[in-house]
């Protein structure tokens, strides 16, 4: 069997048969109508019932051949080995059925040769929109990305931070050296801990007896 595109996917069972077929594009799937198998229903289904994990499994699989149909075909013929004869002339007549359906779901375009999805034709151009892109939607996406860029631009001009810049040290009321970020100072380890003024409410050294700010006594 020869497909007319290399992108499609078998869905036969023993029970009939039925194909997807892909958009080189957008991989979108267009699946043919179900045909079922006449040799199934007259019980002449299997020539060696051994050759057959199961009669209800499902023979599906998707085909990539790339121009290899020789390789393609022994893949073929090994998912379906087992099945009689009748049924492999049915197989390939569905299959030609199947193509025939799907061919007219799909457009081929003459520059690239890909078989592409009415989604991904460009009409006006007989070609895929990879060929020739639809302008208005070019448009629209240039448009699109020019407001972007607008927008950061204008962003990057606007001030959001009105705040001060400025680096804090507490530096140690004893050794009057930079103390660290604990409790005590990391040099001479006198105590970091600030009290409050009653009077006023600034915050004083621990061994401070009265308030820097207005001179009250602390307890």
């Amino acid at each position: 069997m020869q497909p007319f595109t290399d992108n499609f996917e078998d869905n036969s069972t023993e029970a009939g048969f039925q194909f997807t077929f892909y958009c080189d594009l957008c991989q979108e799937g267009y699946k043919t109508k179900f045909i079922e198998s006449k040799t199934y229903k007259k019980g002449r289904l299997f020539r060696n019932l051994g050759g057959i994990v199961s009669t209800v499994s499902s023979l599906t699989g998707r085909y990539n051949l790339g121009g290899t149909l020789e390789r393609g075909a022994d893949i073929l013929s090994e998912r379906f080995h087992g099945m009689s004869p009748d049924w492999h002339k049915e197989h390939e007549a569905a299959f030609a059925l199947a193509q025939n359906e799907a061919k007219g779901r799909f457009h081929r375009c003459p520059k690239c040769r890909k078989w592409v999805c009415p989604n991904d034709w460009n009409e006006q151009e007989g070609l895929c929109v990879e060929c020739a892109p639809r302008v208005n939607v070019e448009i629209a996406s240039a448009k699109a990305q020019r407001m972007v860029e607008e927008i950061q631009e204008e962003a990057s001009k606007a001030k959001v931070f009105h705040g001060k810049i400025e680096s804090k040290q507490t530096l140690c009321p004893q050794c009057g050296k930079p103390a660290g970020e604990g409790k005590f100072c990391i040099n001479c380890g006198a105590s970091l801990q600030m009290v409050e003024c009653e009077r006023c409410g600034a915050r004083n050294a621990h061994e401070a007896r009265f308030c820097g700010e207005c001179g009250n006594r602390l307890a």
